[in-house]
């Protein structure tokens, strides 16, 4: 047998199209996990739109970075949204466990695990998980799908977004400007009776301007972003890197 079939050399792509047996014999991978959601993003998004945006951000750093890019996980916690047909949300103590157990099993082969975030609601789930795998001894950490400047909500970030990834996918017919208050006002009515108590068509933010370009734009910072804090490598005691 041909000695360079045991040479030990990185993979990168998706590990979804990648055999064991490729895996055994590279160099130990490191793996980017998209974390995302399937609920309501207004009338005019799809229900898997923090999916799509975790996983484009992870496929442009995977191949920035040479990183293996896993198949998303498409539930968090969503329970602000559940008024809202479509809404599909496992709360933050299930999701919280299924992480744990993700890192412990993928801890097993891979190098080093980054979930990368595009669901706010998520956040609680990712701190406790994360700070107990890195307590456990694995190299693990997660990262936001960050924009300065962003909205909150199915608005002109996410939109713009979409436009770019996945323009077949927006019913532009159908956006409508939604509350577009801090989302700092808004939180404590939300904590009461979820998105629906401040939005009665599940949107923050204005839709109306986004633009595919402006998708673009943001896209790239959210994978620069991410990029930077993966290549510095510095976990907070939560395990989100800065």
């Amino acid at each position: 047998m041909n000695s360079s079939y045991h040479r030990r050399v990185p993979l990168r792509g998706e590990l979804g199209d990648s055999t064991s047996s490729q895996l055994s014999i590279s160099a130990s991978p490191s793996i980017l996990i998209p974390l995302g959601a399937t609920e309501q993003h207004g009338p005019h998004l799809p229900l898997d739109t923090d999916t799509r945006i975790a996983t484009a951000v992870a496929r442009g750093v995977g191949e920035r970075l040479g990183w293996l890019v896993a198949p998303a996980i498409a539930y968090g916690a969503s329970g602000e949204h559940q008024s809202f047909d479509g809404t599909i949300s496992i709360g933050t103590d299930a999701l919280t466990t299924l992480l744990v157990e993700y890192g412990r099993s993928a801890g097993c082969w891979a190098q080093r695990l980054v979930f990368v975030n595009g669901h706010g609601g998520n956040v609680s789930a990712l701190n406790t998980a994360i700070g107990r795998l890195r307590a456990e001894g694995r190299d693990a950490g997660w990262c936001p799908c960050f924009s300065a400047g962003g909205d909150a909500h199915a608005g002109h970030t996410e939109t713009s977004v979409l436009l770019h990834i996945s323009p077949g996918a927006v019913r532009t017919d159908q956006m409508l400007a939604g509350n577009a208050a801090p989302l700092r006002e808004l939180l404590p009515s939300m904590q009461r009776g979820g998105v629906a108590a401040v939005s009665r068509t599940g949107v923050l933010g204005d839709p109306t301007t986004a633009t595919a370009a402006e998708g673009g734009r943001i896209l790239r910072e959210m994978v620069d972003d991410c990029a930077r804090r993966i290549e510095r490598w510095i976990p907070g005691a939560d395990g989100m890197l800065t």
